[in-house]
């Protein structure tokens, strides 16, 4: 394993206080763990991860361990890095045991750096992947392509890289499967909707201990996250926007009775806006042109191209940093001013934490279980092309795949057993009725 790239192997007992708060939130992991340390699905299989070091990161890290992978981590985002987790990681319980792991992340590295992370988790060639926004894979396909024969499949954590994986495969480009883990009832649920809805209305009350109820708040983008960043808001009183440019999700919106606006002319009327589309320059310069004085603006997408904060800083003649934490303010004329959250990064993981832990429970289930799936290379998925064929995972070439309902079940199971949930089963001749074309009695 290659040396890892740490800020301080000292923190690592801080780190492991850190991980054993956010592991006892984890129960799903836990038993997925018991499950693997029996089984040892990932034997001898070297696994490289770009995903955010935190501690809900650092549980599903050490779950993958007990299923007997080694492991590279490089971080998702530099802003969102724990050190002390990063170190924990590293040295493993302080019990003197080889962790198995190498982790290349320090918080706050510059872009040049973190690339450089994500080359080393690279280096010894991993036979799976799993990612955070698509850096890593789009890496490994243009940096080190010399290594993509090994790869046996990967994980996207995120609708962004979903996005960019399936640009890759109708090219042509994608040269192993990946699994849209982010593509599940469940996660979509737990993850997208409650999760994100949650965590970010968290970091921007932490960055700004503004009040949400009478506020407009401008939600650009209506899928998952924005559908639960909207409702977030809203319980707490906010007046809530929507912009859209899908028109079933703009309905669907108007049907949850929201009001649906376009970006420039929403842009005159909200007071705080919160962009979740994946796409890029929803806020822009033409937008900020016409925001009134002390408008909030926070992005909760993967990348910082949501908020086009480059027309920010050609619009402002005076930039008052961290006038709040995570807060900056950019003054555009003698007597207006916009206040930019996380510059511009996502921010419930820069002014907060990022999703609470029982959230991640499901959400690193279902990449646990799907990678141990990859790991087996045997059966076959749902084609993706629309024509319903079924496609094996070991033929050339790869495409982007959905879990396999099995795994999304079986985390919803494990996460209702441990809420103490019983639900109902369907008897034999229910099951007969819905297998059966007659209708009858």
């Amino acid at each position: 394993m290659p040396p890892s790239d740490i800020a301080d192997p000292a923190l690592a007992a801080a780190g492991n206080a850190r991980i054993g708060w956010a592991r006892r939130a984890m129960p799903v992991l836990g038993l997925i763990g018991e499950r693997f340390a029996a089984e040892r699905p990932l034997r001898g299989l070297t696994i490289a991860a770009c995903l955010h070091v935190t501690a809900e990161t650092a549980v599903l890290i050490r779950t993958l361990r007990s299923g007997g992978a080694r492991i590279l981590l490089a971080a998702s985002n530099p802003l969102s890095t724990q050190d002390d987790t990063a170190a924990a990681l590293v040295h493993g319980d302080g019990e003197g045991a080889d962790s198995g792991v190498s982790v290349f992340a320090r918080a706050g590295v510059d872009r040049e750096t973190y690339y450089a992370h994500i080359a080393s988790a690279l280096e010894p060639g991993p036979d799976l992947v799993i990612d955070d926004g698509g850096d890593l894979v789009n890496t490994l396909h243009t940096g080190r392509p010399e290594l993509l024969a090994k790869v046996r499949g990967g994980c996207e954590s995120t609708t962004t890289g979903v996005i960019r994986l399936r640009r890759m495969a109708a090219a042509g480009a994608l040269a192993f499967p990946v699994v849209a883990a982010n593509d599940t009832r469940a996660r979509r649920m737990v993850d997208n909707v409650c999760g994100t809805g949650q965590s970010v209305v968290d970091g921007i009350l932490r960055a700004t201990s503004t009040l949400l109820a009478g506020k407009t708040v401008v939600v650009a983008g209506f899928g998952a996250c924005g559908q639960g960043i909207a409702s977030r808001i809203r319980g707490l009183g906010g007046q809530v926007i929507v912009t859209e440019v899908d028109p079933v999700r703009a309905l669907d919106a108007v049907l949850q009775g929201f009001r649906v606006l376009p970006m420039l002319t929403a842009a005159a009327i909200g007071e705080m806006f919160v962009t979740a589309t994946g796409s890029r320059d929803v806020i822009a310069a033409g937008h900020m042109a016409v925001m009134r004085d002390g408008a909030l603006l926070a992005n909760a997408g993967h990348f910082d191209v949501e908020i086009d904060v480059r027309a920010l800083d050609r619009l402002a003649v005076t930039v008052h940093r961290e006038v709040r934490p995570h807060t900056d303010e950019y003054v555009l004329d003698g007597s207006r001013s916009l206040l930019l959250l996380a510059e511009g990064r996502v921010v419930n993981l820069v002014a907060a934490e990022g999703h609470p832990a029982a959230v991640m429970d499901v959400s690193f289930g279902i990449q646990a279980l799907a990678l141990a799936w990859l790991a087996a290379g045997t059966g076959a998925v749902a084609g993706t092309a629309g024509d319903g064929a079924d496609e094996s995972l070991s033929g050339p070439g790869g495409r982007v795949h959905e879990v396999p309902e099995a795994i999304d079940a079986e985390v919803a199971r494990l996460k209702l057993a441990s809420l103490g949930t019983d639900i109902d089963t369907l008897t034999v001749e229910q099951l007969e009725y819905l297998a059966s074309w007659q209708q009858g009695s």
